[in-house]
């Protein structure tokens, strides 16, 4: 998984913005994803960051994976709309709410020594979406960027196109990779139930050691071959452990 090469897609994305300060804002968060009205502070990089602890992109760098899909299916939708439907899209605002939307899970999360992955962490009080609200806010954002990414996970009533092409973005990413997961998950648990290595942890090690594509290859054409990397990430561990 090189997250070094996603998080620099990002920021050629970001930089596309044609909108000065939009630009300048999403380019500071992304680059500093601090909350200027808290004294509290990730206990993981963003670079690290999962998209969620289980439920979908779950590996370290999942978060920058996820906002990277999201941002070119929003792109993609937003041309959609303009050459099929005559739709003009505000491309800046759809760049910024996808690379935003986010962003704050860097906070909600920590390592899970005992499983494997991440979890919840229990001293943040605020959830991701509120969380970046709150922070455009104080920052004195652009008024239809706070609109845009408050419509995104449903924190107001979607009544901007922008808003809307995000969030069926989105959602569709979070759907493709729940599934995509869960074919390596399936694979994990089958070594676990034998040799008796962690679910996650040993699909966390398996992405790790043939990149995340490769493992979601192997996962769709040949599980079989998966399984024995799997087997051998394993049984190494177990001789180390």
């Amino acid at each position: 998984m090189d997250t070094e090469r996603v998080f620099d897609e990002l920021k050629k994305l970001v930089s596309s913005i044609g909108r000065e300060d939009v630009k300048r804002l999403v380019m500071d968060i992304l680059e500093n994803p601090q909350l200027s009205f808290s004294k509290t502070k990730p206990l993981i990089e963003l670079i690290e960051a999962p998209a969620a602890p289980r439920k979908h992109h779950l590996f370290p760098g999942g978060l920058l994976v996820h906002t990277l899909a999201v941002a070119r299916l929003a792109l993609a939708i937003a041309d959609t709309l303009r050459s099929v439907y005559g739709i003009d899209v505000d491309r800046d605002m759809v760049i910024a709410a996808a690379v935003l939307h986010d962003i704050y899970k860097v906070f909600q999360y920590e390592r899970d020594t005992v499983n494997g992955g991440y979890r919840p962490r229990v001293d943040w009080y605020l959830s991701h979406d509120y969380a970046l609200i709150a922070e455009l806010a104080t920052r004195k954002s652009d008024e239809k960027l706070i609109r845009v990414c408050s419509e995104v996970h449903g924190v107001a009533p979607i009544t901007t196109v922008e808003g809307l092409v995000v969030h069926l973005a989105d959602s569709v990413d979070a759907r493709l990779g729940e599934y995509l997961q869960n074919l390596v998950l399936i694979r994990a648990k089958d070594v676990e139930a034998v040799h008796g290595c962690k679910q996650v942890q040993l699909a966390i090690e398996t992405m790790k050691k043939l990149g995340l594509q490769e493992t979601l290859r192997l996962a769709i054409e040949n599980p079989a071959k998966l399984r024995e990397v799997m087997e051998s990430l394993c049984v190494e561990a177990k001789k180390s452990g």
